[in-house]
């Protein structure tokens, strides 16, 4: 079985190499690895490291403008030949170790998707922002009451899932949006989740990418969609 690990880049020349060398050193008992990495029209150093270091990774796919992290998450769905699917975001804030929890898994209860949780750590987590985490609360919370779920942190970046349960063509939505539109995919079509603990070093708004609270109602429209159908 074959693990697919997507790592979507747009300007990591900072920590691009860091990621991959991580993810290279991973060892999983049973699954093979396979690494995806989508670089989506970077213009800073990232495309001369990811070509001058093309050992670190099984496959690179290029986007020649920035079309935005939906289009990267669908090239690389595409391209994934895996079993199972998790992304894998380039700049260091989540640990590529705590992917062996997710391996175990996978294989002792032939889960269906496995979300990893940041706010149930297992060794440390930096502090967040208490407005993202609000949201983010709010969000699980209200989730949780339209899917019968109890998770705990539902944007969580680590979330695998089998790869048979999402069709890449039929996402129609781009952003931090997405990733609500393929939760809400794979929870109404699988039967079997779980959650495990994380570690966690997340940047802050001036160091990076992050949710922010004018997202909250964007998202929260994808989670109803998904649920009742609408279109």
């Amino acid at each position: 079985m074959i693990f697919s690990i997507i790592v979507p880049v747009f300007n990591e020349e900072k920590t691009i190499i860091s990621i991959l060398k991580e993810l290279k050193k991973i060892n999983f008992k049973k699954f093979e690895k396979e690494i995806i990495v989508i670089d989506d029209g970077s213009t800073d150093n990232t495309k001369n490291l990811l070509e001058n270091n093309k050992d670190l990774f099984d496959s690179l796919h290029t986007n020649e403008k920035n079309k935005g992290k939906g289009s990267a998450v669908r090239l690389g769905l595409k391209n994934a030949s895996g079993q199972y699917i998790v992304f894998q975001d380039a700049d260091l804030e989540y640990d590529p170790n705590d992917l062996l929890k997710f391996e175990e898994v996978f294989l002792k209860f032939n889960a269906d998707g496995i979300i990893g949780s940041r706010f149930t750590y297992d060794k440390y987590t930096r502090s967040h922002s208490i407005l993202n985490k609000i949201g983010n609360f709010t969000l699980t919370f209200l989730f949780n009451i339209l899917y019968n779920t109890t998770f705990t942190d539902i944007y969580s970046c680590y979330f695998a899932f089998k790869k048979d349960l999402l069709v890449a063509d039929h996402l129609k939505s781009e952003g931090f949006v997405q990733h609500a539109e393929i939760l809400s995919k794979v929870i109404k079509k699988g039967s079997k989740f779980y959650e495990v603990p994380i570690n966690y070093n997340g940047r802050n708004l001036s160091e990076g990418k992050k949710i922010r609270f004018y997202h909250f109602f964007p998202v929260l429209a994808q989670i109803l969609i998904r649920k009742f159908k609408w279109e």
